[in-house]
C-alpha cells in the first residue's frame, strides 16, 4: 500500500464585505420590525446580547434588509457579492503562497447560502484568469461545516496528484436569507447569529508547508437528526432550521466522535484542550464543547473572539479560527472541527511546519 501523501498548507486568508452591522443596531431594528409582531419577542430580544458578538460584517447595505426581497433579488446579490469575495480571498490566498493563479489546477468552492449555475467558481475564474483546464469542484449543503470539510476535500485532491496546486475557496452570505414574514424563534436566533465572509486556502502535496501539514480526515453522521440544522426553502428564499437542543445535544453526544476521532488517529486522549479548535456556532455551542469535552472554562476563547468580531458566518468561520490558532506560537498540533447539517461532525488533523 502506498504511503499517504503529504500534504501542505501554503496559505490561509479571510475577507468580510465592507458594510457593518453592529450588534446593538441589529438589536434596535429587530424590536422594531419583529416587536410588536411577536407575542414572545421580548424573551427571545435577549439573544442579541447574549450571543457574544459585537458586529457582524453584510453582503448588501443595511437599507437592503429592510425591504421585503424575492428569490430573484437575493440570487442576483448572492452572484455578484460571492464571486467579489471569492476574487479577493484567491487573490490573497495565492500571494501570500508566492504563486500565480495560473499555477492553480484544481478549484474547491463551498457555499450553502445561495444557488448559482454557473457556479461562482467559474464565474470567478473569467475574472481571476485562471486556466482553461482548472478541475472545478464546487461543494455545496454542508452547512457549517464546510469549511472544515472543504479542506478535507482539498487535501485529499492534492494528495491524489502530488505536485498539483488546490486552491479551497469558501464563501457564505448568511444575511441574504435574512426575513421580515417569518415570525419565529429560529429567525430571530439566525438574526442575531449571523454574519457573511469567505476565506481561501491554497494546498500542495510533496512540498514543504508553509503554515501547516495535513495529516488526516474524519465525519461522523449521527442517525435521525436531520432537522437539527439546515435550510428551508422557498419562493422568497433561504429560511434557517434551528433546533434549541444543539448545546444539550453537543453535550451528550460529541464527547464519544472526538475520542474516536483521536483513537484512529493514534492520539492519547487524555487531555488535547491545546489542540482542539472548532467552528464558533454561538456562545452556548462553544460552552457546550468545554463541559462536554472536559477542558477549563476559556480554553476555546480564540473561538469566542472570532464570534465577537465577525458572528457566525457558517462554514469559513472556523477558517478564521485557523487562521488566528496558525499565527500562535504552540507545539501542538492542531484537530480543527465543525459541526454542520446531517447532523455532522467533521475534524480535521494538522501538524504545525517547522
Amino acid at each position: 500500500m502506498r504511503e499517504p501523501t503529504s500534504v501542505g498548507l501554503l496559505s490561509l486568508t479571510t475577507a468580510v464585505p465592507s458594510h457593518v452591522l453592529e450588534q446593538k443596531y441589529a438589536s434596535a431594528i429587530s424590536q422594531k420590525l419583529f416587536g410588536a409582531k411577536m407575542e414572545d419577542f421580548d424573551r427571545l430580544k435577549g439573544v442579541f446580547e447574549n450571543a457574544g458578538i459585537d458586529r457582524r460584517y453584510m453582503a448588501m447595505p443595511t437599507e437592503w434588509y429592510l425591504a421585503e426581497r424575492g428569490w430573484n433579488e437575493r440570487s442576483e446579490a448572492f452572484v455578484a457579492a460571492a464571486i467579489d469575495l471569492f476574487c479577493v480571498t484567491a487573490r490573497r490566498a495565492a500571494d501570500e503562497a508566492g504563486l500565480l493563479l495560473t499555477e492553480i489546477d484544481t478549484v474547491v468552492f463551498v457555499t450553502s447560502t445561495g444557488v448559482s449555475t454557473p457556479s461562482i467558481e467559474a464565474r470567478a475564474a473569467q475574472v481571476l484568469g485562471l486556466r482553461p483546464d482548472v478541475l472545478r469542484v464546487p461543494v455545496f449543503g454542508l452547512g457549517c461545516a464546510g469549511g472544515v470539510t472543504g479542506l478535507a476535500i482539498a487535501s485529499q485532491l492534492a494528495g491524489a496528484e502530488p505536485g498539483s496546486t488546490v486552491l479551497l475557496v469558501v464563501v457564505e452570505l448568511c444575511t441574504l436569507a435574512f426575513r421580515l414574514d417569518k415570525f419565529t424563534p429560529a429567525n430571530i436566533v439566525a438574526t442575531a447569529l449571523f454574519g457573511d465572509g469567505a476565506a481561501a486556502a491554497i494546498l500542495r502535496a510533496d512540498t514543504q508547508p508553509k503554515l501547516a501539514k495535513i495529516e488526516g480526515a474524519l465525519q461522523h453522521m449521527w442517525p435521525d437528526t436531520l432537522n437539527i440544522m439546515g435550510w428551508n426553502i422557498d419562493a422568497t428564499g433561504f429560511e434557517v432550521v434551528f433546533d434549541r437542543a444543539i448545546p444539550p445535544f453537543v453535550r451528550r453526544n460529541i464527547r464519544p466522535v472526538m475520542d474516536n476521532f483521536l483513537e484512529k488517529w493514534g492520539i492519547q486522549s487524555n487531555d488535547n484542550s491545546g489542540s482542539f479548535r472548532f467552528h464558533p456556532g454561538g456562545t452556548k455551542v462553544i460552552e457546550a464543547l468545554e463541559n462536554a469535552l472536559g477542558f477549563a472554562s476559556g480554553s476555546l476563547n480564540l473561538e469566542r473572539e472570532v464570534l465577537r468580531d465577525f458572528g457566525n458566518m457558517s462554514s469559513p468561520t472556523a477558517l478564521f479560527v485557523l487562521k488566528k490558532e496558525l499565527a500562535r506560537q504552540s507545539a501542538h498540533p492542531v484537530i480543527l472541527s465543525a459541526l454542520g447539517p446531517g447532523f455532522t461532525a467533521s475534524s480535521v488533523l494538522m501538524s504545525r511546519a517547522a
